[in-house]
């Protein structure tokens, strides 16, 4: 990856120009995204109709967004009545000072974390790392980016981009284990370590995938199992969720969690789906002493602002729209230089972060329609990445291509000027191969990575006439010959 020094356009340029190219790690990519799409498609055809299911649930996600305060309030009072505690953070800083301020209260040293990516967004191991504190992630994925100094390649596949046998030469790097390929070895190497990090851990740390309003409780998906144990061992737990994650009722899981499951890994049902509604309540054996919520906003009200773009907070973090994406195939998670990587990423960063900065990720789009036709709640991405692009040019014009677009219009509406230019469309392919990729190319940053395309030596409008004069000829003498 590039250094964080550079511009995030500038890195994002760099790093895709690199990876692009990286043909071994392009196939690793490409054949585990196969691996999903064959069982995506396999569990999805066992749904009566995915077409009402999605539209179903994103009728219940437009009602949770359209009136979060609402269900965020009601979740408070139900969550707080068991004795739960709720911080609401504006933002990135808020959130981590707020952590930070808990686990040096509770005289906390080490820290055990299942994934959640409101923890990457906001910086949150770093922080927690420069204030001394240790910290674990249990997540095998994020386990093993941990390891390696990186962020999470995907956001549901971590390290989907690694092999076995990468796995295999960091684990023996890092932990000191002999060299294997064996997937249930690997496994079982880092579940050793990972048993004595949720022994030692004073505090716990999630996400959440879903916040429920009318019982005030946290659902949590997983596979591993390791969520479960980072919120039930430690003394303390911290869940870390974005505000957009609430929704009305428990019911609306009976469709949510089947949905996530076969969007996100083509699984009829994720291993284990757990419902956390406070503390260790009395009687119970296990079970956190103090549980805290931190409800994050970062800009997310921001996005909920725009009437137009605010269905992309329906998002439930599938990732599905990553996975049919021919640029994210091509170009890899850590490209994107920022937490939500892909077509939804590309929608929301720009809002969380700034448009001017993050525009170009809503330039990296084929636009093909792939990642709204797979959402399973039915967020219309792809035009929301040309309303970014719209946004990002009307809020600030870039004076050549504003220039470039006016003659366009100018010599568009004359039909004879069109006509007299467009005989001097040869010589311009004639002449560009000599300006190419030198300063005065006015497409250099096109014809970087392609090859100019060349002018006929005719024009349509010229061939049509020739022939329309040979068809008249033709009939002509056709008639003479009668």
């Amino acid at each position: 990856m590039s250094t964080l020094a550079e511009a995030p356009r500038d890195q994002f340029q760099t790093d895709a120009n690199r990876t692009a190219t990286d043909d071994v790690r392009r196939l690793a990519v490409r054949r585990a995204l196969s691996n999903y799409q064959t069982a995506r498609n396999r569990t999805g055809a066992t749904f009566t109709d995915w077409k009402s299911a999605r539209s179903a649930a994103a009728t219940i996600k437009h009602e949770a967004v359209n009136h979060l305060d609402k269900y965020l309030e009601e979740f408070e009072r139900k969550f707080t009545a068991r004795g739960g505690k709720v911080f609401w953070a504006s933002n990135s800083e808020q959130a981590r000072n707020y952590i930070l301020e808990l686990a040096a209260a509770r005289g906390v040293r080490s820290i055990v974390k299942s994934k959640a990516m409101t923890g990457e967004e906001i910086h949150l191991n770093p922080a927690l790392l420069a204030a001394g504190y240790g910290v674990v992630e249990s997540d095998l994925g994020e386990y093993i980016q941990q390891l390696k100094g990186e962020a999470p390649y995907h956001f549901v596949f971590p390290c989907m981009h690694l092999r076995r046998d990468e796995i295999s030469d960091l684990f023996e790097k890092e932990l000191g284990t002999a060299k294997t390929d064996n997937p249930e070895e690997l496994t079982m190497i880092a579940r050793r370590v990972l048993r004595r990090a949720y022994i030692d851990a004073d505090m716990g740390i999630s996400g959440g995938n879903f916040i429920v309003a009318d019982t005030g409780m946290v659902s949590i998906t997983e596979n591993e199992g390791n969520a479960r144990l980072t919120v039930g061992i430690p003394k303390i737990h911290v869940a870390l969720i974005g505000i957009e994650k609430v929704v009305p009722c428990l019911g609306d899981l009976a469709l949510l969690l089947p949905m996530l499951a076969t969007a996100g890994t083509g699984q009829h049902l994720t291993g284990y789906n757990s419902m956390y509604g406070g503390p260790r309540q009395p009687g119970e054996t296990d079970g956190p002493e103090e549980f805290h919520v931190v409800l994050l906003d970062n800009h997310r009200t921001r996005l909920l602002a725009d009437p137009e773009q605010r269905d992309a907070l329906h998002c439930i973090r599938c990732g599905a729209c990553l996975n049919v994406c021919p640029i994210f195939k091509n170009i890899g998670g850590h490209t994107y230089g920022t937490t939500y990587q892909g077509p939804i990423g590309s929608v929301i960063t720009p809002h969380f972060r700034g448009l001017q900065d993050w525009k170009h990720l809503s330039g990296a789009s084929s636009l093909c329609g792939a990642c709204t036709e797979t959402c399973p709640v039915g967020i219309d991405i792809h035009h929301h990445l040309l309303r970014n692009r719209r946004n990002a040019v009307q809020e600030k014009p870039a004076p050549s291509e504003s220039l470039v677009w006016k003659m366009f219009a100018f010599l568009m509406r004359r039909p004879a000027l069109y006509k007299f230019a467009s005989r001097f469309a040869p010589l311009g392919s004639m002449l560009h191969p000599l300006i190419e990729r030198t300063a005065l190319d006015p497409v250099r940053a096109w014809t970087d990575t392609r090859d100019f395309p060349s002018a006929p030596l005719r024009s349509f409008r010229s061939q049509f006439k020739a022939h329309q004069a040979q068809k008249a000829a033709a009939i002509s003498q056709k008639g003479g010959a009668k």
